[in-house]
This record gives structure tokens, sequence and C-alpha cells, in this order.
């Protein structure tokens, strides 16, 4: 077996700057979770899938893990805004949204199972910084962008410059 970790997909989190249910970067105004610096790893699709390839026939992850965690790519939420306001030449306005606020809609019972769920995946990426808080240091664990140090993966600045 080898697993892929390919963490945050750029066209669902990091296309909308995690904005839940929004795919295109803001122009105006944008939510910040917490204070926004939780590090987050944000991977272009056709990278993870080109990662994932490169594993099929390599004896090196056999019977591991790869976590594809491109360096340029571990960013959190602000540094990714920051990003966005230099491409569009716009300062957003940015409203901070505490944990407990993020939490308590969880707590109502009209709020659907697959919202919940969707919550509760922000919260472990965005507030609790789940994706970026370990080290890659047992046996069965390696990494993508140092196995293959060949690929050219995108940065979330190349990315983003598509929409500006």
């Amino acid at each position: 077996y080898t697993y892929v970790s390919a963490n945050c997909f750029a066209g669902y989190f990091l296309a909308g700057l995690a904005q839940y249910g929004r795919f295109i970067p803001p122009t105006d105004k944008v939510i910040i979770y917490g204070e926004g610096n939780r590090k987050v790893i944000w991977v272009y699709e056709d990278d993870a899938a080109t990662y994932a390839l490169k594993t099929v026939d390599d004896p090196k992850t056999v019977n591991k893990t790869v976590y594809i965690r491109p360096p340029k790519n571990i960013l959190s939420q602000r540094e990714v805004v920051g990003i966005w306001e230099k491409l569009c030449g716009r300062v957003l306005e940015k409203t901070h949204i505490s944990e407990e606020d993020w939490l308590s809609p969880m707590e109502d019972g009209s709020t659907s199972v697959q919202r919940k769920v969707e919550m509760a995946i922000f919260y472990h990426i965005f507030f609790k910084g789940e994706l970026a808080n370990f080290d890659l240091n047992q046996s069965n664990q390696c990494e993508a962008a140092s196995l293959y140090p060949d690929v050219e993966y995108t940065s979330v600045e190349r990315y983003l410059s598509r929409f500006a």
C-alpha cells in the first residue's frame, strides 16, 4: 500500500481564500478564522495527481504515507490573504471569527449533519492547525517534495494569480 495525503486542495480551499462555500477570491472582505495564523498546506490538484502518480512504481513509497507538503505552500490564512491583496491591488476588510462563534451553530439542532461535518473540517484545519502541526519522523512517513524534487509544484501565488 501507499497512502497519499494531499491536504487542502486549491480549488476548494485556496481559490476562495478559505471562505466557506466560496470558490473565487473575494475582492472586498474576508473572514479570518481566529487570528488566521495557523499554518495550512495548500496543494493544487494537478500537483497532487503528479505526486500520486510518481509513487505508483516507487519502491521508496511501499507501505508508507506520502504527505504532499510543498514548502512554499505551508502558509497561514492571513499570509494567503496578504498574497491575494498584493495580486489584486486591494486591502480586504477582515472580520475575525472566534473558535466559539464558529462552533456555536453546531449545537443548534437545525444545522444539518453535512454542514456540521464541513464546519468540523474547517475547525481542525484553521483553528487547530492540524495539517502542519506535526513532523514526519516515523519510518512509514515521507514528504513528496523531498522524494521528487524534480516536480515543479504550483505556488500559492501562482495559483491565485489566475484570478487577478
